[in-house]
């Protein structure tokens, strides 16, 4: 089995190689190939990539290149995970938003937009060489905006699913309050990428008691607070949200608090400056401790569930992955891309039947699905007005003059990012 990874060089890697390593039984890898056109960092990770494989005994072949054509020729999945223009891109996503009043952060907002707009045609023309290369190779995207990233990958005809670590979380956290093993952790999980609503916890699978009043009457402070959100609310909602609910529920105070500490951004970018130098310790054979405070928990877990289901091994029966509606929430359009427990194997995911979604979380998500309608639109067809309507739409930002002003940042700190720009 050959797997590919494009943004190979990512900081993120040595977590993915480690699952990759401990969890062969579930994805026999023979080959990995990182592909990176930054070539001094790429040689770094892939150092560090081969001494995890030698020290867990894992006698698979790593290879390391910055030619594309050559990294997915012959895979069998192609897992995607760069950032376009980098963390000073992120950094800016973080930055001029706030100057209009308005949510800075990466994957949602403006700030998400901006991204969607760098990444989703470097996406494209990536799946279209792989396709040129090798048609019948799944591809996995771990790139955010992960939602309109597939979305965009799904209606251009490419075998694609959305990955995203935020259920795994949970599932995670969950076992442990429970006392119980994650694989006895089944979420009811409903919504769309980074706006999920955690509505049932069940135990043993789909059909399980559902332990969620338990949970969080025994455990909502905790749950509370990692979410930082008031226990209050989330006895009022009855669900868990994600905790990228909180720009949503609690906009403007976000906003007060991103504007007088250092951006995530110059944390990450101060944190992978560290990483790389560890990286580059030839005594070094493990993933770091520090790699945890990176993000991206349990993404090598969840990304080897859901290459080996895709590619007829073993891993988990459900997993939760961002596809394609049809008809899962009937109040969403059928091409709508949606983050939910499914059916994985080598055909795809199908997802499961989900109960009738509140109306407090349905209208949320139907809004947010109108933005990322125009916000594809805007990454494939380019112009102002796009960016515009697309801004206007998200719930995140809604005023005109907001819009405006966002609009004028956007293109102005992306220039070199957009062709038609």
């Amino acid at each position: 089995m050959k797997l590919t990874v494009v943004g190979g060089g990512s900081t993120y890697t040595p977590e993915l190689i480690d699952g990759f390593a401990r969890l062969r039984d579930t994805l026999p890898v023979e080959e990995l190939v990182l592909v990176d056109p930054a070539a001094e960092r790429l040689e770094l990770v892939g150092g560090l990539a081969r001494r995890i494989f030698a020290k867990q005994g894992h006698d698979g072949r790593i290879v390391t290149t910055s030619d594309l054509d050559a990294g997915v020729d012959g895979a069998d999945a192609v897992l995607l995970q760069l950032r376009v223009g980098g963390q000073a891109a992120r950094l800016q996503d973080e930055t001029w938003p706030l100057e209009c009043g308005c949510v800075g952060q990466e994957t949602t907002g403006a700030g998400g937009l901006a991204k969607a707009l760098r990444t989703v045609p470097v996406v494209l023309d990536i799946a279209e060489r792989v396709r040129r290369t090798n048609p019948d190779a799944w591809i996995i995207d771990f790139t955010n905006p992960v939602g309109i990233v597939t979305r965009a990958l799904l209606q251009a005809g490419h075998k694609a699913v959305g990955l995203c670590n935020v259920a795994i979380g949970f599932q995670r956290k969950f076992a442990g309050l429970l006392g119980v093993t994650p694989s006895d952790v089944h979420l009811d999980h409903v919504g769309l990428n980074h706006l999920t609503w955690e509505t049932g916890v069940r135990l043993g699978g789909p059909e399980g008691e559902d332990v969620l009043s338990k949970l969080l009457g025994e455990h909502g402070e905790a749950i509370a607070g990692d979410l930082h959100l008031p226990r209050a609310l989330l006895d009022r909602l009855g669900v868990v949200p994600s905790y990228y609910l909180r720009y949503f529920y609690a906009h403007d105070e976000v906003v007060r608090e991103l504007g007088t500490k250092p951006s995530r951004a110059a944390e990450v970018a101060a944190m992978e400056e560290q990483l790389l130098r560890m990286y580059g310790d030839p005594a070094l054979d493990e993933k770091p401790e520090l790699l945890a405070k990176r993000g991206g928990a349990y993404y090598s877990e969840a990304a080897v569930d859901l290459a080996a289901g895709l590619l007829g091994g073993g891993g988990s029966p459900y997993q939760v992955v961002n596809t394609l509606n049809r008809g899962t929430l009937p109040f969403l359009p059928d091409d709508a891309v949606i983050e939910v427990q499914a059916a994985v194997g080598p055909k795809g995911p199908t997802p499961l039947a989900v109960p009738a979604v509140d109306p407090l979380f349905a209208g949320l998500m139907a809004h947010v699905t109108a933005y990322e309608d125009l916000a594809l639109t805007a990454a494939l067809r380019g112009g102002r007005d796009r960016v515009f309507r697309a801004l206007l739409a998200h719930p995140l930002v809604g005023q005109y003059a907001y819009a405006e002003g966002l609009t004028d940042r956007l293109i102005a700190h992306n220039r070199e990012h957009l062709a038609w720009a």
